[in-house]
């Protein structure tokens, strides 16, 4: 050992060990209670006990009000891949996360070179309303064109939630310092968001993806959270949100985050969620998953830029000959 001592605790587990982000259960709450690390899980301690939770299991931890989290816990959450949502009654805080379960940044690369460039940029976001309007060809629409049809569409979602639940509609009106201030249908809203928000973040980082390189939203560090967020808006945290205030609950926090993870199993919002952003950054479907080592069970790669062919290996000592090689190669391909 060279005189170093053993880093003491249980290893961190290979990516290939870990659960896939579309196979893990979508997100848990906690509040009011302590949560350390026993091994390679988490512990949940509260004045009814402890219990224990497999970090690899899950997508999105919740923390809301009256929760202390250890060091040893946010070591095991970040190695096992999760995100770390912190919560209260005005909604999300913070955003912490671990590491992608993938070694490759191919789908990274894909996304900034995408949103780098104006025509594939529009062509991902019309790809993003298509999928809002499937009957309709939005090829030749432009943004200001597509953004007015999707404030068209959300209202009548609203609308006819509204006439379907009984639940009375105005407008959506919130305010991020005083939650309180807003009546249920928006408090309701604003926590069904507030799940939306954390799974779209958890399921994009453990692809590789950057949450702040958005098509649609700009400028913000979670741009492409809110773009794929709202393509499952109308279908899953509106609905819940209207029909959780229609069963007049006690409490309408604990009771929209209850429902939604159960939509989002029913629905199986994270499967799509992976397969619709891998489509629109141009993964097809039945194209391999080596391409982009997006299952984590390959080998590391590492490459070094080069401005001609690319990439050329890693770990080579590149003297003179190599260097001339590798030009001469470059000029003839070029």
């Amino acid at each position: 050992m060279n005189g170093k001592k053993a880093v003491p605790g249980t290893p961190p587990p290979e990516l290939n060990e870990l659960v896939r982000v579309e196979d893990r259960i979508s997100f848990a709450y906690f509040e009011h209670c302590v949560v350390n690390r026993a091994d390679n899980a988490i512990t949940i301690t509260d004045e009814t006990g402890t219990m224990h939770v497999p970090a690899a299991t899950l997508g999105v931890l919740m923390f809301g009000p009256g929760s202390s989290v250890t060091h040893q816990a946010m070591t095991v959450i970040g190695e096992n891949g999760a995100t770390a949502v912190w919560v209260g009654e005005r909604g999300v805080r913070m955003y912490a996360f671990g590491k992608p379960l993938t070694h490759s940044s191919a789908l990274l690369q894909r996304q900034a070179r995408l949103v780098s460039n104006v025509r594939s940029r529009l062509s991902v976001a019309r790809a993003m309303y298509q999928m809002r309007f499937p009957d309709e060809n939005v090829e030749r629409l432009t943004m200001q064109q597509l953004r007015g049809r999707e404030g068209a569409r959300v209202r009548r979602v609203y609308r006819e939630c509204s006439a379907r639940t009984g639940v009375a509609w105005d407008k959506r009106t919130y305010d991020h310092g005083d939650f309180d201030a807003g009546n249920d249908i928006n408090k309701a809203l604003s926590a069904a968001h507030a799940c939306l928000y954390g799974i779209s973040h958890a399921v994009i980082v453990a692809l590789g993806c950057s949450p702040g390189l958005g098509f649609v939203h700009v400028g913000h560090e979670r741009s492409f959270v809110y773009d794929i967020a709202d393509l499952y808006k109308a279908e899953l945290s509106i609905p819940v949100a209207f029909e959780t205030v229609a069963s007049q609950p006690e409490d309408i926090g604990s009771a929209t985050r209850r429902r939604m993870r159960d939509a989002v199993y029913d629905l199986s919002i994270m499967k799509r969620m992976v397969r619709d952003i891998r489509c629109l950054l141009g993964i097809g479907a039945n194209e391999s998953s080596a391409v982009i080592d997006i299952d984590g069970s390959h080998d590391d790669h590492v490459g070094l830029w080069d401005e001609k062919i690319g990439e050329v290996a890693a770990g080579v000592s590149y003297g003179a000959d190599e260097v001339d090689a590798v030009d001469e190669f470059a000029d003839d391909e070029w």
